[in-house]
């Protein structure tokens, strides 16, 4: 069935309601826009389920919704894990408490147990609801950082993490056998409760997964003492963080705390920013506008559902708020907490530090002055709380700190996925601690380049949107991918490793071994200097993403490197 009968088939079909119709009606006259709704349907990507609010195949609605969650259930019956049952969250977007409900109810109706917090919840503790009552599984419905028109489905297992390959697999293959609305089960609200099938969680989840967090404090009597006279600024960009995270920085003995009063309020609008995401400077205008007025040390951002964390720290040299990466920032955190784990004699001699293969190789250098196993997974959170489950099970390496450079880590294995509330948390220690020793975040992440060499690096998107888009990026994949590059701006290319065929290649040798990676479709580049390229079509976006970095001596070549880098990259990319 094509595009247009598909249309024509939601249009006219008893399955869908007058509501969806009307909606669908009013642009039968832009082909455009029932080609983008109806083109193909949304599959799970590196977060899952993720698309426009709208009626259509490649739309997020309660079809799209419910097909999931019949899918999934349908997978969990085969697996014979119902009796143990799915937690459920979601975030501030647009229709989110609605799909939640709509995914409790068609599990109950399956004879599935459903944990449905009693309101909105971040990321992180949804991870730690799972492994903490034992469920089969997971579901978060929110579509992170994305625009405001967007919601989302994040299925997890039972070890807190997302889904990953063939589990992932085997779910949509699921979804894609429901080919009826009419094969979705339904129940009342009333209904499963009286039959014990749903269970509303309420604040105490977020008392234990906050002592977890409290317990994860390394110098809980410092923090304090320079709590009294540490400012920070927070805010939740209108999501879930502030939920838990004032109330965890208070018990902690952060007296002044401002929380910007504009974004406190959970808002799926998100009215006083354009795009919800701590990755975007533009984010942090409000709060760097608090920051000048109270003369904050530090200013963080969550996004809606609370698994990144952005920051802005002052130099008091310049008195400027300095933005940070999150490359900067997780690294930061990883470096406080490693060497204050050294330092106690707490850091295990079996340890692991997991990141991905886009992230700053100044992970690799940390993981090797501190001996530990630095382990490179792929783009996703998922991947490295695939590494932890495999190390929980063989008992024979100790996670110590993951992260991703798309602003998200994990500081201790309570979760699977990266958590942006215990990365407030990490930073205020941190920022405490430094306080102690007279110095500011600034200076600490200064500390660190002196200490490991200038680490820089840089990720640009080229947006690509539609079929027609969607065509562009793969044809630039496949042109990149057949392209013998021997060289990228000033540096010799060394390997070069195509993920989704498993190969890496000596270019100067022409030696051909594997990746040791999953199928997935990424291109790295290997440089000289401990620079390297990647590029992958985005799980999520409609995006082309490149990503590099580079190592210098001082601040100022690093970033004349990594510009040049840059350039040289999209002119490969673009020719």
């Amino acid at each position: 069935m094509n595009y247009l009968e598909e249309y024509q088939r939601w249009c006219e079909s008893d399955e869908f309601d007058e509501e969806t119709k009307k909606e669908l009606l009013a642009i039968k006259n832009n082909q455009a826009e029932i080609e983008d709704r109806f083109y193909k349907e949304l599959e799970f990507g590196t977060a899952g389920l993720r698309g426009v609010i709208g009626a259509g195949t490649n739309r997020m609605n309660k079809y799209t919704v419910g097909k999931a969650t019949q899918g999934l259930a349908n997978y969990i019956i085969e697996q014979g894990t119902q009796a143990k049952g799915v937690a459920i969250s979601y975030d501030s977007r647009k229709m989110s408490k609605e799909f939640s409900l709509q995914t409790a109810l068609i599990l109950c109706a399956n004879g599935i147990k459903a944990y449905l917090f009693e309101a909105l919840r971040p990321v992180p503790e949804l991870s730690f609801a799972i492994r903490n009552l034992g469920c089969t599984a997971g579901v978060m419905i929110t579509a992170s950082h994305n625009p405001p028109k967007y919601n989302g489905y994040k299925v997890y297992w039972e070890d807190g993490a997302q889904i990953v390959s063939p589990r992932d697999k085997d779910i949509i293959k699921k979804v894609r056998e429901v080919e009826k609305i009419s094969e979705i089960k339904q129940i009342s609200k009333e209904e499963a409760i009286q039959k014990g099938l749903l269970e509303i969680i309420g604040s105490e989840m977020d008392d234990k997964y906050l002592k977890i967090l409290k317990n994860s404090v390394l110098n809980p009597e410092i923090m304090k003492e320079q709590g009294k006279t540490l400012k920070v600024v927070y805010t939740p960009l209108h999501g879930t963080g502030n939920t838990v995270t004032e109330k965890l920085l208070k018990e902690l003995g952060l007296a002044n705390v401002y929380v910007v009063p504009e974004q406190k309020d959970p808002d799926g609008n998100f009215p006083t920013v354009d795009y919800p995401n701590p990755e975007d400077k533009k984010a942090f205008k409000l709060a760097l506008e608090l920051a000048n007025k109270v003369d904050a040390d530090v200013v963080l951002a969550n996004d809606p559902d609370a698994d990144r964390l952005g920051i802005f720290a002052k130099d008091t040299k310049t008195g400027q708020y300095m933005e940070y990466t999150g490359n900067m920032s997780a690294l930061l955190i990883a470096e406080y907490r490693i060497s204050q784990m050294k330092e106690k004699g707490i850091l295990p001699c079996n340890g692991m530090f997991i990141t991905t293969i886009v992230s700053s190789n100044l992970a690799k250098a940390i993981a090797k002055y501190y001996n530990l196993e630095c382990i490179e997974v792929l783009t996703g959170f998922k991947n490295i709380g695939a590494v932890m489950k495999k190390a929980e099970e063989k008992k024979d390496k100790t996670y110590v700190f993951g992260y991703e450079e798309s602003y998200g880590c994990l500081i201790g294995d309570y979760a699977r996925d990266k958590d942006g509330i215990a990365a407030v948390m990490a930073l205020c220690e941190a920022a405490c601690y430094y306080k102690s020793k007279n110095k500011t975040l600034w200076d600490a992440m200064n500390d660190i380049y002196e200490k490991y060499g200038y680490y820089k690096e840089a990720q640009v998107s080229i947006v690509r949107e539609g079929a027609q888009g969607s065509q562009e990026i793969k044809d630039m994949m496949t042109k990149m991918r057949n392209t013998n590059i021997e060289k990228i701006g000033q540096y010799q290319v060394l390997t070069f490793k195509d993920v989704e065929k498993d190969i890496v290649k000596d270019i100067k040798t022409g030696k051909v071994t594997k990746t040791g990676l999953p199928q997935s479709n990424v291109l790295y580049y290997e440089l000289e200097e401990d620079a390297w390229c990647c590029v992958r079509p985005s799980g999520t976006e409609p995006k082309i993403k490149f990503y590099m970095g580079v190592k210098a001596d001082t601040n100022e070549e690093a970033n004349q490197k990594l510009e040049e880098l840059k350039n040289a990259m999209l002119k490969i990319a673009e020719e």
